[in-house]
């Protein structure tokens, strides 16, 4: 428990951090070394989560001297809206300022099973995708696990005013999470604890690009969350040339974590594979595509990509898209093209980010 305490210290010493950062067990401990009982856990991540108070004031049943000292010690939510852009299939994108004056997004997607929101781990991302807008301008830092959940908090505070709820998280926004891993599996914690946002674990997916070093570390947390992974190539060739990220890990390596990941929790993987014309979108790769993972229990997305300025690649034809899907089938591959969502906005990663940065 001592050791919990310093942690704890640690992390807010010299400036006011969100309090959503803390985990349940961080804020019994910073209690108990304030000299109040544990109880009083359960009363803040009740006005925190629960009733989804934005000033400590409101948490009427804490005594003004714990209620000044919290105020003293953490902020609440890190984030200010600066725009918002809505679309006609009722997907919400978000752009947010973050307290330093950096930017970053959050989605709203609304699906026939409930309303997904796709949260953001870093401002920028260091990766270098040759696909992505998030990666324009690199990585500026991490995000705090606070200003993570904060992002799913104001997503959920829009939808009450709806009677909706937040019903799956997806961490698949700008930033590689695996690149923020301590952030990110703090920030899984506090959205999937039955005290804070109590969102089960099977409704929330992780994707990374192939940081093969935390694949085999996140395996070993045996978590029940969803597990993605980018992969958008069938050879390494192929993937080198759209994510530079497969020069340090290779697809062999990237291949054999995976293979560690299912060995060590029987979960299945997803694989996002973006469609680019004439890249990586014919029949020839999705043979190649099954070939590369035949034998595991896995599932693949295709993604039609989304247009994005700044960048060279163009649409997959249509029917080159359901035939790509057609050979995939008939190899005994489980596999989905991904229903298109906020076509008529900022709707590629990173893209309201850049747009809005350009403007200013």
């Amino acid at each position: 428990m001592q050791e919990l305490k310093k942690e704890v210290q640690a992390e807010i010493a010299g400036k006011k951090g969100s309090v959503y950062t803390l985990q349940f067990d961080d804020l019994k401990a910073w209690l108990q070394e304030a000299g109040e009982p544990s109880f009083r856990a359960d009363q803040i991540f009740y006005w925190l989560y629960d009733k989804r108070v934005e000033q400590f004031d409101e948490m009427t049943n804490l005594s003004k001297a714990l209620r000044e000292r919290l105020s003293s010690t953490f902020s609440i939510t890190p984030l200010k809206e600066v725009a918002k852009q809505e679309s006609v299939d009722g997907t919400v994108k978000l752009l947010f300022e973050l307290e330093d004056g950096n930017t970053i997004e959050t989605v709203v997607m609304k699906h026939g099973y409930g309303n997904s929101v796709c949260v953001t781990s870093q401002v920028g991302c260091r990766l270098g995708c040759t696909f992505c807008a998030s990666t324009l301008g690199g990585l500026k830092r991490n995000l705090e696990a606070g200003e993570i959940t904060a992002q799913v908090l104001a997503s959920q505070r829009a939808l009450d005013e709806k009677g909706e709820r937040v019903s799956s998280v997806v961490v698949m926004g700008i930033g590689e999470p695996f690149d923020n891993y301590k952030e990110l599996i703090g920030f899984l914690k506090v959205i999937n604890h039955d005290k804070g946002l109590n969102i089960g674990a099977r409704h929330i997916t992780v994707s990374t690009s192939g940081v093969v070093p935390k694949i085999y570390d996140f395996a070993d947390e045996k978590l029940q969350i969803n597990f993605a992974v980018s992969l958008h190539a069938p050879t390494t060739e192929i993937r080198s040339r759209l994510m530079p990220v497969n020069r340090a890990w290779p697809l062999d390596k990237l291949m054999e974590s995976i293979k560690y990941y299912q060995e060590t929790t029987n979960r299945r993987v997803t694989f996002e594979y973006g469609l680019f014309g004439g890249v990586n979108d014919q029949v020839e790769h999705a043979k190649q595509l099954a070939e590369l993972i035949k034998g595991l229990k896995c599932h693949v997305n295709l993604i039609p990509v989304n247009h994005v300025p700044e960048r060279d690649y163009v649409r997959t034809k249509r029917e080159d898209i359901f035939a790509f899907e057609k050979t995939l089938k008939e190899a005994g591959v489980n596999v989905t093209i991904r229903r298109e969502q906020g076509h008529d906005i900022d709707a590629a990663c990173g893209q309201l980010r850049a747009n809005e940065g350009k403007k200013k």
